[in-house]
């Protein structure tokens, strides 16, 4: 089974780069304790088209139970606009900082070069 990406988009303004550290830090510790359910990573997203986040989920299934309609009501209100989810099954990572490949979470055994 392979890992999900849901990319979070809402249609705002970019934020200063310190508006963006104040929010992204001021809400990291909600993400940091979803490690139990799945989440393995949250990247925040600061762009000429948009915010958002980039979540790396351990399976489809715990970012579906993250993303109900009720969670997204929920980000709707907080942030006064509806965001997109795209959602995307990732079966291969390349991971330059630990140097290997990953299949569907699992190391490659890497040949010698």
């Amino acid at each position: 089974m392979g890992q999900c990406i849901v990319v979070v988009q809402f249609d705002l303004p970019k934020r200063t780069e310190e508006q963006a550290i104040r929010g992204g830090t001021g809400s990291a510790p909600i993400y940091r304790d979803l490690s139990t359910k799945g989440l393995i990573r949250k990247d925040y997203l600061n762009g000429e088209t948009g915010t958002g986040g980039v979540y790396l989920w351990e399976s489809r299934q715990a970012a579906e139970a993250w993303f109900t309609e009720a969670r997204v009501a929920e980000l709707t209100q907080r942030f006064g606009v509806r965001p997109r989810l795209t959602w995307y099954d990732t079966h291969v990572t390349v991971d330059n900082v630990r140097g290997e490949t990953r299949v569907n979470g699992a190391t490659l055994a890497q040949a010698a070069e």
